[in-house]
């Protein structure tokens, strides 16, 4: 199991070896940390991901599927584009989408370790924009990564508020999952 850290900060400004990017399918930028990704990393990011688009990923990356760019004028070295699902509110489509949520983190992983990434830092996939509730991305979030076999050693929840933080710290003592 790799070391899993929960911190309160800037994704962005992140030094790790990769960044995992909460994206969407269409991998073109856009709004919240996708947003700020693009905007921090600037132009080479946004142009490899429409290489991406133009040869193997012609329609998109599908959700729950991980791609990895270089990271631009980030301090990591690569950015994971990670496409979670929208919140379809409780019930049965929860549970199935639930899985593509904690498919998006073993497949980040999964790139990551591919890599050779010795760090990776994560956002709270799907519990922004997407509107995952908090107490529920946390719990999958901590449980997908702590289970994952292969993993770099060092992973890095960085996350966006105090009471974001509060939820992953919470679902890590519930899991019984030491984080540093």
């Amino acid at each position: 199991m790799p070391r899993i850290e929960l911190v309160t900060g800037d994704l962005t400004a992140e030094h790790v070896d990769a960044i995992v990017n909460a994206a969407n399918s269409a991998l073109l930028g856009g709004g919240g940390v996708d947003g700020a990704v693009h905007r921090a990393g600037g132009p080479e990011i946004l142009a490899e991901c429409r290489r991406l688009r133009a040869t193997t990923l012609p329609d998109g990356l599908p959700t729950g599927e991980a791609v990895a760019t270089g990271a631009g004028r980030l301090h990591a070295r690569w950015v994971i584009h990670a496409v979670g699902p929208v919140w379809p509110g409780p019930g049965a489509e929860a549970d199935a989408r639930r899985e593509l949520l904690a498919a998006a983190y073993r497949n980040s992983i999964a790139v990551a370790a591919g890599l050779g990434a010795a760090s990776v830092a994560f956002p709270a996939i799907s519990a922004g924009v997407y509107g995952w509730p908090a107490d529920d991305a946390a719990r999958v979030a901590i449980a997908t990564v702590a289970a994952a076999q292969t993993a770099p050693p060092l992973v890095r929840f960085v996350l966006f508020s105090q009471r974001m933080h509060d939820e992953f710290q919470a679902a890590a003592g519930h899991l019984g999952i030491e984080t540093g």
